[in-house]
Parts: structure tokens; C-alpha cells; sequence
């Protein structure tokens, strides 16, 4: 089994940053793209961004410029540097990583979810 935790969310005032981390542990091999999702309340889950294992990037088009994704490849780590924060970032955020088992089976997982709230 693999297990991915988030951190790191919190209350702020629009304008300012907050760092998200996510970190996967259990029966893994290796582990590819590592993504970012949100969902506010009474929409859908959406993409924010992805990272593949050899660290190319890719945003929504609403956070570009704005968040910065990276990863941690010997720590099975991604993170999410939020700057410039507005209200309408407020969400839930989830990690996502597809991960290579032990068993050499490949699938995705999903952490929990951190609330970001921004204030205005």
C-alpha cells in the first residue's frame, strides 16, 4: 500500500504565500508524475499542476506565475510554493502521484487534502 500525506495549508490574507508539501510513503518503486489538485466548495475538483520524475512542469492556467510546483525525488516529496494568493484559491488541495509498487503494479493515489483558505 502507498500512502500520501499533505501539509501545510492554513488561513491567509489575500497577496500572501503559503507552502504546500505532500509526501508519499509505503510499497514504492518509483514514482512518476506527482500532481496538484483543488476543489472549492460546490465545484469540481481541478488540475493545478504536475511534475514529472525528471522535473518538467506544467500549470492551470489560473496559477501560472503565480505557484511553483517542485519535487523531492529522494524524499518522495512534491511541494507547492503559493504566492500571490487570492480568495479565489481558496480550496481544498490534493496531492496525486502515479506510483510503480513494489509489486511493479502502476496506479494512482491520492492524499487526504489540505484546506487553503484566503481571505480578502
Amino acid at each position: 500500500q502507498v500512502q500520501l500525506v499533505e501539509s501545510g495549508g492554513g488561513l491567509v490574507q489575500a497577496g500572501g504565500s503559503l507552502r504546500l508539501s505532500c509526501t508519499a510513503s509505503g510499497s514504492i518503486f518509483s514514482i512518476n508524475n506527482m500532481d496538484w489538485h483543488r476543489q472549492a466548495p460546490g465545484k469540481q475538483r481541478e488540475f493545478v499542476a504536475t511534475i514529472t520524475r525528471g522535473s518538467s512542469t506544467n500549470y492551470a492556467a489560473s496559477v501560472k506565475g503565480r505557484f511553483t510546483v517542485s519535487r523531492d525525488n529522494a524524499k518522495n516529496t512534491v511541494y507547492l510554493q503559493m504566492n500571490s494568493l487570492k480568495p479565489e484559491d481558496t480550496a481544498v488541495y490534493y496531492c496525486a502521484a502515479t506510483v510503480t509498487s513494489t509489486a511493479r503494479s502502476i496506479r494512482p493515489y491520492w492524499g487526504q487534502g489540505t484546506q487553503v483558505t484566503v481571505s480578502s
